[in-house]
């Protein structure tokens, strides 16, 4: 995949967040976590095995959540903007 293809996040209905395209994972410390996936399926039930990544367990607990376009529209209106690292944000 190269470098200059553009990353995009699609929120599942009561599943994962998936982040398709050359994104760099990382810790909370700037530690980059190395992969070779074209595709990461990051959890948004909190509780995955595998955190930060998703291993199916929202079929299990039942997660909810239909991710609407209203909804995250109200939310990203709501927001406070997280502080950057001087990375370019867009």
């Amino acid at each position: 995949m190269r470098a200059d293809e553009e990353v995009t996040v699609t929120i599942c209905p009561d599943g994962p967040l998936l982040v398709r395209g050359p994104a760099q994972l990382r810790t909370v410390d700037g530690t980059t976590v190395e992969h070779d996936r074209s595709v990461l399926a990051l959890c948004r039930c909190g509780r995955s095995r595998l955190k930060p990544l998703c291993d199916g367990s929202h079929r299990l607990s039942r997660f909810r959540d239909p991710a609407s376009a209203e909804q995250i529209d109200h939310v990203l209106a709501d927001a406070t903007p997280l502080p950057t690292d001087g990375a370019d944000a867009a």
